[in-house]
């Protein structure tokens, strides 16, 4: 194996990239990216960089000097593979040969109807919307979701006039669970946040959105915060199996020679018995670098507790495991309304994960490994 692409230049696909020169490879290795900056940190971005702590030069992930050993091809997208002549094509007319090939080109935000929003999921996204929010700027955040959150907690300390809007009932129930979803609710509620469920959106409008039933909402600025979908129209005709991001087996292949690593990758995990997508930072750093290592034929299936941690206002959230699809909780410690609770998580009898929120990192460490050795208690 002479040539290796990776495709993508975010965190994962600068972990494989990083691992497989790490693991002794010595070939060719081209990392493309659709964006122009080199690979930076994406967390900070509804965080440190939305509310002027940070400034981009501090996300960036490596150093021009750190990055001198890989042939970066970025501000162009993939829009091709061709699986027998083993190219990718790009955007601007060219073709990268290989032979291995690792995708890991992420993630998009779902969008609305009408006039184009604001959206959190690239630097200069977050910077543009950061000379937006002055203090008395009425903003609306479509989505009560982590990043629609984090985003409400920033505006709030900038001194907006800030309305989420959320079609739940209660905001992160399908994946936190009731109690802990009302408790991140009320917070938001002490700290000023008009945060409005049951409430649906239908199109983004001049100077506002319309909801589903007709009614129309002002606003200085709109943020749409619902979701995201995997990046994978380029892949269409390839012969990948793609549904809800490319299918990969437990090694995070996806086809001889092909891999895939991060939010784009749909993968069986067989420590969960189950295929996962998952959006977190360290779940891209962690695959990346597992399917690097396969690809150089480790052989190693990608047997992972997912974490993830999210910061609003002075309270922070830490989670292990794969909390969605849970049939039951329980809180083990604190209660919601002392905005202090660890709880546990599980299906059909067994502990699938546990979440913290108001205490260190520390109290969920017991926990991880309980996941991690298949506990039903």
């Amino acid at each position: 194996m002479r040539r290796i692409v990776v495709v993508g230049a975010s965190a994962a696909g600068l972990a494989a990239a990083e691992t497989l020169r790490r693991e002794g490879y010595a070939g060719s290795l081209t990392l493309i990216g659709d964006e122009s900056h080199p690979p930076y940190d994406r967390p900070p971005l509804s965080k440190q960089i939305l509310s002027g702590e940070w400034e981009p030069a501090r996300i960036a992930l490596r150093t021009a000097e750190q990055l001198a050993g890989l042939e970066l091809r970025l501000g162009v997208p993939a829009v091709g593979l061709d699986l027998s002549t083993r190219t990718v094509a790009l955007g601007d007319g060219g073709e990268v040969p290989f032979d291995g090939l690792i995708v890991a080109t992420g993630v998009s935000p779902r969008t609305l109807p009408g006039p184009a929003g604001h959206f959190i999921r690239t630097v200069d996204q977050a910077l543009e919307l950061r000379k937006r929010l002055q203090p008395g700027t009425a903003v609306i955040i479509i989505g009560a979701g982590f990043l629609g959150a984090e985003c409400a907690a920033v505006a709030i300390g900038l001194g907006c006039a800030v309305t989420v809007l959320e079609p739940a009932p209660v905001p992160l129930a399908h994946a936190v669970g009731e109690p802990i979803g009302r408790m991140l609710a009320d917070v938001h509620r002490a700290h000023g946040v008009d945060l409005r469920t049951g409430v649906a959106v239908d199109a983004l409008v001049p100077g506002g959105v319309r909801l589903a039933d007709g009614t129309v909402h002002a606003a200085d600025e709109v943020l749409v915060a619902i979701g995201s979908e995997p990046n994978t129209s380029w892949l269409a005709g390839s012969g990948l199996t793609v549904d809800d991001g490319v299918l990969c087996d437990e090694y995070c292949a996806a086809a001889p020679g092909v891999w895939a690593a991060g939010d784009v990758a749909r993968w069986y995990n067989p420590l969960f018995g189950v295929p996962m997508r998952i959006e977190h930072r360290t779940n891209a750093a962690e695959q990346g670098m597992a399917a690097a290592r396969n690809l150089l034929g480790a052989g190693k299936p990608f047997a992972t507790v997912p974490y993830f941690w999210s910061d609003q206002y002075d309270l922070k959230i830490h989670a292990y495991g794969y909390l969605r699809g849970h049939d039951s909780m329980e809180i083990v410690e604190g209660s919601p309304g002392e905005h202090r609770v660890l709880a546990v998580y599980r299906k059909g009898g067994r502990l699938v994960g546990a979440l913290a929120a108001g205490m260190p990192p520390k109290a969920l460490r017991p926990w991880r490994q309980a996941i991690l050795n298949g506990e039903s208690q």
